[in-house]
């Protein structure tokens, strides 16, 4: 319940920026336009701002007060979703929407396999943010002709539930991870002319 309510929250917010600024993304050229670059920050601090208040303030504090925890497995033992797959699961209803908008996280050691870079350009931006967190690896790319733009912003642990999670996860492929450090990416892309 929690997480559907969240992803059609993020999605209709992600939905009105994205159509409010589709048009002028396709005349990034003229003066009024805003290019891609700034599109995606945007998505990405909706994104991010969403993030940490379901981590700390939800996550967090149910769990320090005994009321409910968060798991993996969260459907089967009636707990909260994790961070990551309340942002996942966000992802799938954005895309939903049909605008073309996606969303998703991936890493160069991900738990599941499906987490990992999909091509070149996505283990190449994940390197890139692994190396420096404060600049987000973008670029336009082409699927099935058509023409997306992509960023790959660094994915933090942004609270505790995500470094315990890791760190004690049987399929994690590194287990000494510390509050902030970069875990992966959040990748963002989205149709252009």
């Amino acid at each position: 319940m929690i997480e559907k309510a969240a992803g059609r929250i993020l999605g209709k917010l992600l939905a009105i920026l994205l159509a409010g600024v589709s048009v002028n993304v396709a005349q990034a050229a003229e003066p009024e336009g805003i290019p891609p670059e700034l599109v995606a920050e945007y998505i990405h601090a909706v994104i991010q701002v969403d993030r940490s208040i379901y981590s700390t303030h939800v996550v967090e504090q149910l769990q320090d007060r005994k009321v409910a925890v968060a798991a993996e497995d969260w459907k089967e033992k009636g707990a909260l979703p994790l961070p990551a797959q309340l942002l996942q699961m966000a992802g799938q209803e954005v895309q939903g929407l049909g605008l073309g908008l996606h969303i998703r996280l991936s890493s160069l050691g991900p738990v599941y396999t499906k987490n990992g870079p999909v091509d070149q350009f996505e283990r190449a931006g994940l390197e890139a943010v692994a190396k420096n967190p404060r600049k987000p690896y973008t670029g336009i790319i082409t699927e099935r002709d058509r023409r997306y733009f992509k960023a790959i912003f660094a994915d933090r642990a942004v609270s505790m539930a995500c470094v315990i999670c890791h760190n004690r996860h049987p399929l994690s492929a590194k287990r000494d991870y510390k509050l902030y450090d970069v875990m992966g990416g959040i990748i963002i892309s989205f149709p252009v002319r």
